[in-house]
């Protein structure tokens, strides 16, 4: 008999499919389509003569490629798979919906066909680092786990090779939710604070996309959130809704004197925790939250005591001369940068700025002040930030000490030259990095290969 997975697959044959972005998640999907014999179109902004070699091989297994400028003009499809950079309300969507296309994502699929209990996590920080200790939990505990989504790791081709008894750990951007209609398992949302502004019209949209992960659950299914975050606290699941806090609010998983509860039973005591900072003491509340049942708490213990975190996120890069360097590149909203700032018991250099997503930047103005010996600024929204920093009530000329840089080679250059023996350097831009690079990945390994060659 036909799994889920092949039984799809078959479906589409005969249908004119075009898939929306020809990037890293996408190229494995149009593969997997062109093994079944469907009719493919691969659409990119791309323009033909910078498409990558991958791409162009693709088109010679038979993709047709429409790319370019015009690469949304005069199409016909009827099903047509979303990149998650793209909005559902993109006009090229909207007019092949009003045309009867069926609209749906890689990811929207993996769920559809997936055969083993998906966990998915989402928010606006913590994520990634929430979805790994959930999945080394998991795997310390000799489950076999799949961890793929927003982390970079398409899941959909790996599915015939996963089995029942198997767990999926499934990292979600708000972008991937915006349109889907299933939920997995054990959803958990880490918190929530405006962030993406540049692409979603509104925080409510954001918000309302984020709710996705849970809002098609089933009574037998479970939602985390954070109950100290006053957007998630209010969320109820259709099945049981746990909670975590780590400020002494109400709450299924707690943070009391140092050790962490779980419906009164000590769990882990916070000094077993490697990884630096209270945001990673949350992390861990959110994860004990969603592997009760599936993880013994020895294994919880064991993989706080050797998990030394994810890159680019609070990452050492280097200790030189006594300053100790640091790759949060990870950090493009506020929110972030203010959770790395408080990582450190001491004032920090602080290398911040980038792209600008049009999200408010006041909050971080105190933090700043408290928490920051000198500034470097570079990037779109460096006035911004210095805007925030000076307008703060706690502001005094030099305190911190401000420089703009301008580019963000500069500003690491500026903060290494004013570092002396026993100061921290945190790269933590508090933006996203497409002014200057074409992620924050690309961001960290090159603040790290600049560092390595000071």
């Amino acid at each position: 008999m036909n799994t889920a997975f092949e039984t799809y697959f078959e479906s589409l044959k005969g249908k004119k499919i075009a898939v929306f972005g020809l990037g890293v998640s996408n190229r494995p999907l149009v593969r997997l389509l062109l093994e079944f014999g469907c009719d493919v179109l691969g659409c990119d902004r791309t323009p033909r003569e910078k498409l990558e070699e991958e791409v162009l091989e693709l088109e010679r297994l038979g993709c047709r490629l429409s790319v370019g400028d015009t690469y949304l003009d005069n199409l016909e499809a009827d099903l047509v798979f979303r990149t998650p950079g793209m909005h559902p309300g993109n006009p090229a969507l909207e007019g092949l919906r009003a045309k009867g296309a069926e609209v749906t994502s890689e990811m929207e699929v993996f769920f559809e066909v997936c055969p083993c209990t998906i966990l998915a996590v989402t928010g606006s920080d913590g994520k990634t680092t929430t979805t790994t200790l959930i999945s080394e939990m998991l795997k310390a505990d000799g489950k076999k786990v799949w961890v793929g989504g927003n982390i970079g790791t398409p899941l959909l081709p790996r599915v015939r090779q996963m089995q029942a008894s198997d767990y999926a750990v499934v990292e979600l951007s708000s972008f991937q939710l915006m349109d889907m209609k299933r939920s997995p398992h054990v959803a958990l949302v880490t918190n929530l604070a405006p962030n993406h502004l540049d692409v979603h019209k509104d925080m409510e949209e954001y918000v309302e996309a984020k709710k996705n992960i849970f809002r098609f659950q089933s009574e037998c299914d479970i939602l985390v959130v954070n109950a100290d975050n006053d957007i998630t606290a209010p969320f109820v699941g259709n099945g049981i809704t746990k909670t975590f806090s780590r400020r002494g609010k109400r709450a299924d998983v707690v943070l009391t004197d140092g050790m962490i509860f779980r419906n009164g039973e000590a769990v882990l005591n916070k000094s077993d925790i490697l990884l630096p900072g209270e945001h990673n003491v949350e992390n861990y509340m959110a994860a004990i939250a969603a592997v009760q049942g599936l993880v013994s708490d020895d294994t919880i213990r064991q993989v706080a005591r050797t998990f030394g975190g994810v890159e680019h996120r609070i990452e050492l890069v280097r200790i030189k001369d006594g300053v100790r360097f640091y790759n949060d590149s990870i950090a493009s909203s506020p929110s972030r940068t203010i959770a790395g700032l408080k990582s450190f018991p001491e004032k920090v250099l602080l290398i911040a700025g980038g792209y600008d997503k049009h999200i408010p930047y006041d909050v971080l103005g105190p933090e700043i002040c408290a928490h920051v010996k000198k500034l470097f600024l570079g990037g779109a929204t460096g006035p911004q930030i210095r805007e925030a920093v000076e307008s703060c009530p706690d502001y005094r000329p030099g305190f911190p000490e401000i420089v703009d840089c301008g580019d963000f080679a500069s500003a690491v250059n500026a903060a290494a030259a004013a570092a002396q023996s026993g100061d921290v350097v945190l790269m933590s831009p508090a933006s996203a990095a497409f002014d200057q690079f074409k992620n924050f990945m690309v961001r960290g390994q090159f603040f790290k290969k600049m560092v390595m060659e000071l």
